[in-house]
């Protein structure tokens, strides 16, 4: 496998235009585990058609045409030479959502992805590749920005910057001031991943073990809605069009059945946060910060 820079920062993917609807809306809710009540009329908002609400970070799997662990295949202009990265030695990063107006419960949208970074730690230590996928309507107007960073843990050496890469949210200090436990099911990573992700580590016990697991992991992506499950909850009163961006950096991963905490910081219309499982004396989401509008 090889990174060619700077050419891999022209890579592209084609204009790829989905929907979505009600359905996905609310399994995608139900997945990062709203509902579980049927008689709390707050998050049956979040599950049910009638006054139906979306979950801000529903924009990591909404876009049906780029679901899948690669995405799709980039694209280089004439000259420019196509970089390979090795996907089994691939971990998620960072994520972040703006979303540019709140989303809607159901439409049509075109998503166009970039590679916007590529940082070089040295051979052996792998590379940070910085993505940026942005839908727009149907009148070419920006709804939403997807920004995402992987570590590429087999593809350091290629020669590019080592510096510059982005500075991660720094938390407050000082205690929280909100700490708030979410129960995570036994079967949570089974039901999110109908939500598109279908790698068989999140439901392969098989799979899982050979990759260093016990048992399947959840997936990263839920962990990370569900601080924004947790923001809705104790900031906003589970208004969704307050959010305007969700951004947080993976730190380790989590089983289904873990308790989540997660620790909240408000500040004006900036609320940081970080999540970890006293169970295990680990922090799983570091670096949080949600913008409000």
């Amino acid at each position: 496998m090889a990174i060619f820079f700077p050419d891999i920062l022209q890579q592209r993917t084609a204009p790829r235009t989905f929907s979505y609807g009600d359905k996905d809306v609310m399994l995608y809710a139900l997945g990062i585990g709203l509902g579980q009540d049927p008689m709390n009329e707050t998050e049956l908002a979040f599950v049910y058609e009638k006054g139906l609400k979306v979950v801000p970070t529903a924009a990591t799997v909404l876009a049906s045409a780029l679901r899948g662990a690669a995405g799709p295949a980039p694209e280089m202009p004439p000259g420019h030479r196509p970089s390979q990265i090795n996907f089994l030695m691939v971990v998620h990063g960072e994520q972040k959502v703006e979303l540019h107006r709140p989303l809607p419960t159901s439409g049509t949208f075109t998503a166009e992805g970039r590679t916007i970074g590529a940082y070089d730690k040295g051979e052996g230590k792998g590379a940070v590749i910085i993505n940026e996928t942005v839908w727009t309507d149907e009148k070419g107007e920006k709804v939403a920005t997807l920004t995402g960073s992987t570590f590429a843990r087999g593809d350091g050496g290629f020669g590019g910057p080592s510096e510059g890469a982005p500075e991660p949210h720094a938390v407050p200090t000082r205690a929280p001031d909100i700490s708030v436990d979410f129960a995570t099911r036994e079967d949570q990573a089974l039901l999110y991943r109908l939500n598109g992700d279908r790698n068989p580590l999140h439901s392969d016990p098989g799979v899982a073990r050979k990759a260093g697991f016990d048992r399947p992991i959840l997936h990263g992506l839920c962990t990370y809605s569900i601080t924004c499950r947790a923001v809705l909850q104790e900031v906003t009163g589970f208004d969704p069009d307050q959010i305007y961006s969700h951004q947080a950096r993976f730190s380790s991963p989590v089983f289904p059945g873990d308790l989540i905490t997660v620790d909240i910081w408000k500040d004006g219309k900036n609320i940081s946060f970080e999540a970890r499982v006293k169970a295990r004396n680990v922090t799983v989401i570091r670096n949080g910060l949600t913008v409000l509008r």
